[in-house]
């Protein structure tokens, strides 16, 4: 998707230990025409896959998943990382590895918005080593539902996320490949 590579040339920065920083365009401050245009994609790749729901993670989830569900016309659900007062005792949760935090995340969702039988599309910002993507599957399958697809905003190629989801035999799309970043520059594939 060529907006978005432009937006990662233009004001990506690569911060070392695999970090790249996004954050004027989707993980701090959100570029709204930007997302809309990833969310319309999302959808076109992702109408045929029969979702009736999208699953995310707080928080940088929440922009990219919200515009494919507008396009859609699904509801979307995003795990906490920590549970509110407003949510009931029993809840789906499971722990996933947060890169840039440095630490284990909670990932909660109510079993009153994931119920058995949902079709659920995983819509994420970044795909890197897959662990908060598995963690998302793996809160959709306590929950009796099945994952039809996933689709992330970056990836980076290199570190192995895509080769941790093959297993699951779904689709998986990412609007921009990275496939190696350096002192040197961000490098994604055409």
């Amino acid at each position: 998707m060529d907006v978005l590579k432009q937006r990662i040339r233009q004001d990506g920065k690569y911060l070392g230990n695999g970090i790249l920083k996004v954050d004027n365009f989707i993980n701090h401050q959100v570029d709204p025409k930007m997302m809309d245009a990833c969310g319309k994609e999302f959808a076109r790749l992702f109408a045929n896959v029969g979702a009736t729901r999208i699953l995310t993670a707080e928080i940088s989830g929440i922009a990219p998943a919200l515009m494919a569900g507008w396009h859609l016309n699904l509801p979307v659900v995003y795990a906490r990382k920590s549970k509110p007062v407003t949510m009931p005792d029993t809840v789906y949760l499971t722990v996933a590895p947060s890169h840039t935090k440095g630490h284990m995340v909670e990932l909660i969702v109510s079993p009153e918005y994931l119920s058995r039988g949902e079709r659920v599309l995983i819509i994420d910002d970044f795909l890197a080593s897959g662990s908060t993507i598995l963690g998302l599957v793996r809160l959709a399958q306590a929950a009796g539902s099945e994952v039809v697809g996933i689709g992330t905003l970056i990836e980076k190629s290199f570190e192995g996320g895509r080769q941790a989801l093959a297993h699951l035999n779904i689709p998986v799309h990412s609007l921009a490949v990275i496939t190696r970043m350096d002192e040197t520059g961000i490098y994604l594939e055409e």
